[in-house]
């Protein structure tokens, strides 16, 4: 069990980035990126580029970490834009001059002897289109305006409702006071203000 998380540490990994869809125009060029990892180093690394997973369309090999892949084979539309000396390890290509033929499935395949010939790709999916089509955000736009006049509206009614509240509370009290001052004046004399109004017999029947 040790041997083999062992194994997997040092596993090799190849990546196109956080999206596999790339949508270009037709008779542009459309990059198709890929980078690979490997904890051990490479020796002798041989990447190839298929397209629909049977049509050779790159084909390049690395000596070392020190030295930039050299090309073995490829199609006359492709170009290597990548390099592994640096940071990263970029073997990413450019599709030239794309047309609607080209959409379809790319898949960026490695293989490194000193990992005991380990072997890992990555997908991009292409999509050819005539012309670039804007998202229409409007329906979005809407909804969330609507969203955030209802929040408004529910602020501000709970904010009227703190002060009508207060407003309530203040008055309460201020009642509550006048009624206390009232009352300690009721047994004031000589008609003061505040005293008691005489009271009158009922009339007899």
């Amino acid at each position: 069990p040790g041997l083999h998380v062992f194994a997997v540490a040092f596993a090799l990994e190849v990546s196109v980035g956080k999206t596999n869809t790339v949508m270009a125009l037709n008779n542009s060029n459309v990059l198709l990126p890929c980078t690979f990892t490997t904890c051990i180093g490479f020796q002798d690394l041989v990447f190839t580029w298929y397209f629909n997973s049977t049509e050779m369309i790159y084909h390049g090999k690395i000596k070392s970490k020190a030295s930039e892949p050299f090309l073995v084979g490829r199609n006359p539309r492709v170009e290597f834009v990548g390099s592994t000396t640096g940071k990263d390890n970029n073997i990413s290509i450019v599709l030239k001059n794309v047309e609607f033929s080209d959409a379809g499935k790319y898949t960026c395949h490695v293989r490194n002897p000193k990992e005991k010939n380990a072997q890992h790709n990555a997908t991009i999916f292409l999509t050819v289109v005539q012309k670039m089509v804007e998202a229409d955000n409007t329906v979005t736009l809407i909804i969330v305006g609507v969203v955030g006049g209802l929040i408004g509206l529910l602020i501000l009614f709970m904010l009227i409702k703190r002060v009508v509240l207060f407003i309530i509370k203040k008055t309460q009290d201020g009642k509550k006071e006048c009624l206390v001052s009232s009352s300690g004046n009721d047994n004031t004399e000589n008609g003061l203000a505040g005293s008691k109004a005489e009271q009158k017999a009922p009339p007899k029947a």
